[in-house]
């Protein structure tokens, strides 16, 4: 699978979570932290799409930094669990499918809440550990999407499905919920929000999941929003 295939499928999601951010949150947002950023191009959407300040960081094992695809963006390597920002720092932290494979991620997002200013905004998601089956709204071909699940359910019957032995589990709505409400100081699933925006055209089927109360077994992700208290 081709690096510039991902990065569009991966840029037809981050305008789907620009469309909930707009529409969830209706503020102005003005410097944003993006946390686990990859190449950097998801961070240049944002910071153009909101007319903002964007710092993306990560620790860039897997990849490079893309800085002219992700202009007008800042991109820093940099530990999610140390982050070097002065607290209250940004009054938006965005982190797309990164904290799956940081470990002790209830200190990154500790980090994540203690630089968010109060009165600012979150959004965190991860791939959610409780689906029965992964990546097939996704426009990659099937016999992608059938390895993909096949290695699911092998780590599953192994016992080894969990972040920490690379299985890319992710965290059950509760979990990241939790961890959320920890460091920011409230919660809330956002998940139908995307998923209607992401498949607009199967907002039907996704309301009809929802009435059947089967999301969380059934959506691939977990996505979690805020606004930190004011002091």
């Amino acid at each position: 699978m081709s690096h510039d295939f991902n990065e569009e499928v991966k840029a037809k999601k981050t305008e789907a979570l620009i469309e909930v951010i707009s529409e969830f949150f209706q503020q102005n947002i003005k410097n944003i932290l993006v946390v686990g950023c990859g190449s950097g191009r998801e961070a240049g959407m944002l910071a153009r799409a909101f007319k903002a300040d964007a710092t993306g960081i990560d620790v860039g094992n897997d990849f490079s930094f893309d800085h002219q695809g992700s202009a007008p963006a800042t991109l820093l390597s940099m530990d999610a669990r140390e982050l070097k920002f002065a607290d209250n720092s940004f009054d938006m932290v965005f982190s797309f499918h990164a904290l799956e494979h940081i470990p002790e991620p209830q200190r990154a997002i500790n980090e994540m809440g203690r630089v968010l200013q109060p009165g600012g905004i979150y959004l965190i998601a991860a791939p959610n550990k409780s689906r029965l089956i992964g990546g097939f709204t996704s426009p990659h071909p099937l016999r992608f999407k059938l390895l993909w699940n096949a290695k699911d359910l092998w780590l599953r019957l192994t016992g080894r499905w969990s972040n920490e032995e690379g299985a890319h589990a992710g965290f059950t709505v509760a979990e990241l919920t939790n961890y959320c409400s920890m460091a920011f100081g409230n919660a809330t699933d956002i998940s139908v929000r995307y998923y209607r925006s992401l498949h607009s055209r199967h907002r039907t089927a996704i309301s009809a999941v929802t009435k059947s109360g089967l999301q969380n077994i059934v959506f691939p992700g977990v996505f979690i929003a805020g606004t930190k208290p004011s002091q």
